[in-house]
């Protein structure tokens, strides 16, 4: 019988039985890597190989501490349903056809992020960065709250990446400052969204405020904006956004302006991806 093979010296193997004795490792998703993206016209097919065979895993989920991760997609009649036309996230508020959502364990923000820079600099040394592409809303951010439909019924906010949704609303809001974020927090947690879900197609809403990028980050995505008055809501879906849309998703941003002193800045339906194919490619212009 061959004797087990020691720790390698080259890659720190040893390292990692330290780390895991330590430090929290619950399933709440604490933080979340939130980006929307759109590719150059005419690399539509390339970026989403580019994501799919080598990104997704290399740089997201092969990452310690992303415990589970899905690719949205707003093709382009989904495009065309967002508000308001004027956004301070999108411009024009169409752009950002791939949207990708990960969620991070509580607690290991940090840690995750000392590897993330790390092996993006890595990758973009090694050729393995597609560079056609633009970052609409790209940031981590912190969870504030989650607002079930069901109460205490269906899947957590930690299943809500795996479960079968069939699509998923992005919305964006900025409040006039840090205080009245924190009341426009309270008012969507306790007034607006138990309202807004109860008999609607939407099982849950996140809430995630973001956390600025550190100095070190990859010189193609931008500082995030809003850090002290932006709130993003993931709504998840039971439908096709299309098949509820009027129904369920206009209005918002009147609702969000008479419910205190913020203003929404996007709301955008998108599908899921069907990992390892080109599904949608041909249908985002």
């Amino acid at each position: 019988m061959d004797e087990p093979t020691e720790p390698s010296a080259a890659t720190g193997s040893d390292t990692y039985a330290r780390l895991a004795a330590v430090g929290p490792y619950g399933v709440r998703p604490g933080h979340a890597l939130i980006t929307m993206v759109e590719p150059h016209p005419g690399h539509e097919y390339a970026y989403n190989r580019w994501y799919e065979d080598d990104h997704y895993i290399a740089g997201a989920m092969a990452m310690p501490w992303i415990y589970a991760g899905r690719r949205w997609v707003a093709t382009r009649d989904l495009q065309l349903l967002r508000y308001p036309a004027t956004s301070a996230v999108a411009q024009p508020v169409t752009a950002g056809c791939y949207l990708s959502t990960y969620w991070l364990t509580e607690g290991r923000y940090a840690d995750h992020m000392k590897w993330t820079v790390a092996i993006n600099r890595r990758l973009n040394q090694d050729g393995r960065v597609h560079h056609e592409r633009t970052h609409v809303f790209t940031s981590f951010q912190d969870h504030e709250t989650t607002v079930y439909r069901d109460g205490a019924a269906g899947p957590r906010d930690h299943h809500a990446l795996d479960h079968p949704y069939r699509g998923l609303v992005l919305q964006v809001i900025d409040a006039a400052g840090p205080k009245e974020r924190t009341a426009v927090l309270e008012w969507l947690r306790t007034t607006h969204l138990p309202a807004r879900l109860a008999g609607s197609p939407a099982a849950m809403v996140t809430v995630f405020r973001p956390t600025p990028l550190p100095g070190d980050r990859m010189s193609y995505v931008k500082q995030v904006e809003g850090v002290d008055t932006r709130l993003t809501l993931l709504w998840f879906l039971q439908e096709d956004p299309r098949a509820c849309w009027e129904a369920w998703f206009t209005g918002l941003e009147e609702a969000v302006a008479r419910g205190g002193a913020a203003r929404t800045e996007l709301v955008a339906p998108f599908i899921p991806t069907i990992p390892g194919t080109d599904t949608y490619v041909d249908r985002l212009r």
